[in-house]
């Protein structure tokens, strides 16, 4: 059974009549005959009740004409759909990002606009640290990511492409004199105790805040480590310690914590949109076009 055969069968069932069709199809009486009685043998089944003067459809006949009509409409729904995907407008599209990635206005804005602007792709987001994600992106397991600068050296297929510049902020206790203060910088967090991210989350942000330290003159005792952003302010408000986390964080609000600007040079991180190079896909383009247009 073939395709064409289907639309033939169709165009008589819904005509009534071979002349028609046949003009309907574009083609001649003849073949479309041909192609009907092919399609009653390969069927195993009689479709058609036919005179010289009418042409009727048989019981087996009606019920192939709802399933014919529904293989034809899914088998244009399937062309419809690779043609959306090839312009980027439909697929699934996996995208990673960092703790702090979802309390910048950017990123809000940017899945939201996606959202809008694409409505039939499947954005699937995944929460991770910098270097899971590049790892990901190298195994072709996610699309896109948002990350840090991470420390170690990129893959050679992963490039990055900056978005946005965040200030580092000091994590203070409230009732730590240092809190008093509107600016701090780090040799004033010397002698304290600091809650950290582990190493082996690898987050960018761990081993930026120890360069920063020794360039402070000084290295970080560590003294508590916490998987998630929330919890290490949580520490802090606590007073377990002080800490050091992009400035989007200031948005998480919590009694007994306050943040301060840091003084020393370099104390920013940037986010960065990482992905695959040499990569065309329009579902990626589709999206790095309005993160960059965002990012202006």
């Amino acid at each position: 059974m073939e395709f064409r055969q289907l639309r033939y069968f169709i165009a008589v069932a819904e005509e009534l009549h071979f002349t028609r069709a046949a003009e309907r199809l574009h083609i001649g009486q003849p073949p479309l005959s041909h192609a009907i009685q092919m399609l009653e043998a390969d069927v195993g089944a009689q479709l058609f009740e036919r005179t010289k003067r009418w042409v009727r459809l048989t019981e087996a006949g009606k019920l192939f004409l709802d399933d014919a009509r529904r293989i034809v409409a899914l088998s244009e729904q399937a062309a419809s759909t690779a043609r959306r995907a090839e312009r980027g407008e439909a697929g699934e599209l996996r995208i990673g990002f960092t703790f702090s990635t979802p309390l910048t206005p950017l990123f809000a804005n940017v899945i939201n606009r996606y959202r809008q602007q694409y409505p039939a792709v499947t954005l699937t987001l995944h929460e991770m640290a910098t270097v899971p994600q590049i790892e990901m992106l190298a195994r072709r397991e996610l699309d896109l990511g948002f990350v840090r600068p991470p420390e170690d050296t990129l893959p050679d297929n992963i490039g990055l492409t900056a978005l946005r510049e965040d200030p580092l902020v000091a994590v203070l206790p409230t009732g730590l004199a240092l809190a008093r203060k509107k600016a701090v910088a780090l040799s004033e967090m010397a002698e304290l105790p600091f809650v950290m991210y582990p190493h082996s989350a690898g987050t960018g942000i761990y081993p930026q805040i120890f360069r920063l330290c020794r360039d402070a003159g000084f290295v970080p005792r560590v003294a508590q480590t916490a998987g998630e952003a929330s919890t290490i302010i949580g520490l802090v408000a606590a007073g377990c310690g002080v800490s050091v986390l992009p400035g989007s964080f200031e948005r998480i609000r919590m009694d007994g914590v306050c943040y301060r600007p840091l003084l020393d040079a370099g104390a920013t991180t940037t986010l960065l949109l990482a992905q695959r190079k040499g990569e065309h896909a329009p579902l990626v383009q589709a999206f790095l076009a309005l993160a960059s247009e965002a990012a202006v």
